[in-house]
């Protein structure tokens, strides 16, 4: 998700040996929280089979079938299949279709067909995006994985298998927190970005941020803590803000407007808490807005908080952007 380099002209004639192709995948799985390293994403696939065996398979498959995409199609493989910029959107992709429809031949099927079509909306993104600088973010995941859930009820072999997860509910129930909704909140506001809602887990993401860059790790735990904060604040359920789901769109904003793509400074990191606000604001909000139809939050939030926060900072003189 960190494309800040200028894309370079596509080069069907220049290879990629198998190895690093199967680096390019691994970096795909990091990528999601914007980490480049082979380490973070190996890490990260770790936590995902810790999760469950069909999240780190279909994970894996999902950014497996999206950088090799993007490598036949010719996109350009120094600044854009290497750093595993093409497989991040794929592995969530996967990620979420585990979830949704279960482990299946059917699921296999979208995943490949999904993560196929993701690489299309990819590069259509970063075309569209370029004359504003903007990244692509998870927006290709959103798009694909909005697009099947809302068509799901159409198909009888598809709809069979969809198991999908538990969403922010409305403001019933209890609302005061207890320790353990605070802790365990705040890992699982890191592990809700892949879906999972076990705190063991999101402490291995953790882990893997920890390796991939410290500071990104850091804004991972204080946007976490954020999201958790500003739920409570407004009274949402307690067991949603324990569930994390309160606190993943947080986390993504903080860390890409936290040193990622701005500049890090004491104006910077202020300008990420608010953006890690709004986005938890926009949680609540869209998924009001989808739940009628069957749609889901997912983390067009993020994508959404980010866009409009990235946008602005030319027009801030206390802000720069990095890269």
């Amino acid at each position: 998700m960190t494309s800040t380099t200028p894309a370079e002209t596509p080069s069907p004639t220049r290879q990629l040996k198998p190895l690093d192709l199967l680096v390019a995948v691994v970096r795909g799985i990091g990528q999601v929280d914007f980490m480049a390293s082979p380490w973070t994403g190996l890490i990260f696939l770790v936590a995902l089979f810790v999760g469950g065996w069909r999240f780190g398979v279909y994970g894996l498959l999902g950014s497996a079938v999206a950088t090799l995409t993007a490598y036949a199609l010719g996109v350009a493989r120094g600044s854009r299949i290497a750093p595993g910029l093409e497989g991040f959107s794929g592995t969530l992709i996967g990620v979420a279709f585990a979830l949704y429809f279960g482990a299946s031949w059917m699921t296999t099927l979208l995943v490949v067909l999904g993560c196929i079509a993701g690489g299309v909306v990819t590069s259509a993104l970063v075309t569209l995006l370029k004359p504003f600088n903007l990244p692509t973010f998870t927006a290709p995941f959103c798009i694909i994985t909005t697009a099947m859930l809302l068509a799901a009820p159409a198909f009888e072999r598809v709809r069979h298998g969809r198991i999908g997860p538990m969403l922010p509910s409305a403001a019933t129930g209890r609302t005061a927190l207890t320790w353990n909704d605070v802790w365990q909140g705040m890992f699982n506001g890191i592990g809700q970005i892949f879906f999972q809602n076990k705190w063991y887990v999101g402490l291995v993401f953790l882990v893997g941020l920890v390796v991939g860059n410290r500071v990104a790790a850091v804004a991972a735990v204080v946007s976490s803590l954020v999201g958790l904060l500003v739920a409570w604040v407004l009274g949402a359920p307690a067991a949603d803000i324990g569930a994390g789901l309160y606190g993943y769109n947080a986390v993504l904003t903080g860390m890409a407007l936290a040193g990622i793509f701005v500049v890090l400074t004491p104006a910077g990191g202020a300008y990420a808490l608010i953006g890690a606000i709004m986005a938890t604001g926009l949680t609540a909000a869209l998924t009001t807005f989808f739940t009628p139809f069957g749609g889901h939050t997912l983390t067009w939030p993020f994508v959404l908080a980010s866009w409009t926060f990235l946008a602005a900072v030319p027009q801030f003189a206390l802000l720069r952007r990095a890269g």
